[in-house]
């Protein structure tokens, strides 16, 4: 009895001193804990702090340009930081402190492993860049009025459009109201009025044009617009046959680029470069429609073959030209069947036929004489952007670069033609900076139904435009001399505020053009 209450007491001081052990750990892992999370929650405070935002964002584009937003330097005082614009809301903790932790990883990867010199600023100032990182909850968790005493006549428009579409339009904020959070000077958030880049052009009427060229012969021309100071640089395209479309060796090859077949094509002139805005705003200054007519009126007016006065753009509701420039960069955000009115114009101004190319056209152009995935030596997989190895390996520049505006040398906008070299017809832009659109309907299965050594083909059924030659956002794979896109008509009239939608600007797409061909009916043979 005496051996077993020995045995008892021992047992019972072990669990004891054991529950006691057992508590010191509980409260020592609580206090732990607690430690960590005020240190894991003081650390969140501090690298959410403007301070703190501006280590790694060291160069003078974000940091100054910020605090001449309106978000800083406004007239009520209010400063709205960093966070604010670049994080969802903080109620909602986990899509938070998630959008926190990966926006911190690429921040500290970048300023680790990077050279800030060698980012190009500019092209991450474009709203195509700044989507990526501005919650459009974050905007409308402190703008819950979008009509405030000052708003314009244009922004009720816009903002009333935007409330009974916001679901369906799947618009941010940002993309209208780019400015707001980093000052832009040249950014240009209001109703066009006048022409934009004309009022800097000296207006001598003594020198505009007073009639069209004459030509003689099948050659190179310069074709003068009368009435105006403008002119284009038609080039003489020879008839022939080629071999339209990819076959699935070709890298990125698409299934509307088959079957490989034959076409051939009478001769024809092609313009040198895309319509430019000097051009385009030639067109519209002598044509432009007032107000919002009708579209029903400007399409009977158009059709009329006996009528010389042909109805133009109304005003675009924004800048066409992103602030970009005019000049001799092309055109852009015209709707198909407002270059099409273009042609119609500078076909009565000239006395010529003018028109948009045919797809095979376009494709004949765009190859010279070629039958690679470009006019000019490489491989599409040497160029694209796309794969998991460019994770780790730049994709080439070299030749490409030459030619083609894309992606890679853009710097997100259009550039100025002289930036590339011709391709063997003379003809520049091509391939890149804008898409250009043609005169056939498109339709996936073409090929497949046209026969084989067919002359002169075109598409007439259907509901969307081929468009051709991708444009300054496009990876390498996409600006191949046989890929095909096609216009997405409602897509990219999205956001248009307007009723009825404008049948001439496109408020949704910027790198979308045209270039003109002219028939060989033009040639005027000498006595």
């Amino acid at each position: 009895m005496v051996l077993y209450q020995k045995k008892q007491s021992r047992s019972s001081s072990k669990n004891n001193g054991s529950g006691k052990k057992h508590v010191f750990l509980i409260i020592l892992g609580l206090a732990t804990g607690i430690v960590l999370s005020l240190s894991l929650y003081q650390s969140s405070v501090y690298f959410s702090s403007d301070h703190s935002c501006t280590i790694c964002h060291v160069h003078p584009h974000v940091v100054d340009q910020w605090k001449l937003s309106t978000h800083v330097n406004n007239e009520s005082g209010t400063r709205v930081h960093c966070v604010a614009c670049h994080l969802p809301p903080q109620h909602d903790t986990w899509a938070y402190y998630t959008a926190k932790l990966k926006l911190g990883v690429h921040d500290l990867w970048n300023y680790l492993l990077k050279d800030s010199a060698d980012f190009d600023w500019e092209s991450k100032s474009q709203l195509e860049y700044a989507v990526k990182f501005i919650p459009n909850e974050s905007c409308k968790e402190c703008h819950t009025n979008l009509f405030p005493p000052h708003i314009t006549d244009d922004g009720i428009t816009a903002h009333l459009y935007y409330e009974e579409n916001e679901k369906k339009l799947d618009l941010q904020c940002i993309s209208c109201h780019l400015d707001v959070g980093h000052h832009n000077p040249n950014y240009q958030h209001a109703k066009m009025s006048g022409i934009p880049g004309q009022a800097s052009r000296t207006i001598d009427t003594s020198a505009y044009f007073k009639a069209p060229t004459e030509v003689v012969a099948f050659a190179d021309f310069t074709e003068h617009i009368p009435g105006t100071m403008d002119s284009i640089s038609m080039k003489a395209i020879p008839g022939g046959a080629f071999r339209m479309g990819s076959t699935d060796k070709e890298p990125f090859h698409q299934p509307d680029e088959a079957p490989v077949h034959t076409v051939t094509l009478d001769p024809f002139f092609m313009a040198e470069v895309e319509v430019t805005w000097d051009q385009y705003w030639a067109f519209y200054s002598e044509t432009m429609s007032e107000g919002r007519t009708a579209p029903e009126m400007i399409y009977e007016n158009n059709s009329r073959p006996d009528v010389d006065a042909v109805s133009g753009p109304t005003p675009p509701y924004g800048f066409p030209d992103q602030g970009w420039g005019g000049g001799t960069r092309p055109a852009i955000t015209m709707t198909h069947y407002a270059a099409e009115t273009f042609c119609l114009w500078l076909s009565k101004k000239t006395g010529k036929h003018y028109r948009l190319p045919t797809e095979a056209e376009w494709e004949y152009a765009a190859r010279g004489g070629s039958e690679t995935a470009y006019f000019f030596k490489g491989n599409p997989k040497d160029f694209s952007n796309e794969g998991f190895f460019r994770s780790f390996f730049k994709a080439k520049t070299d030749s490409i670069a030459d030619y083609v505006i894309y992606i890679n040398n853009s710097k997100n906008r259009t550039q100025e033609p002289a930036m590339v070299a011709a391709n063997p017809f003379g003809l520049k832009n091509m391939l890149g900076n804008v898409m250009e659109y043609c005169a056939d309907k498109y339709d996936p299965k073409a090929y497949s139904i046209v026969e084989d050594g067919v002359a002169n083909p075109l598409v007439t059924t259907g509901e969307e435009y081929v468009v051709r030659g991708g444009n300054y956002t496009s990876d390498a794979a996409d600006v191949r001399c046989a890929a095909r896109a096609c216009t997405q008509h409602a897509a990219w009239l999205k956001t248009d505020p307007q009723q009825p939608k404008s049948i001439w600007w496109y408020s949704d797409i910027r790198g979308i053009g045209f270039r003109v061909v002219c028939d060989t009916s033009c040639i005027r043979l000498k006595d």
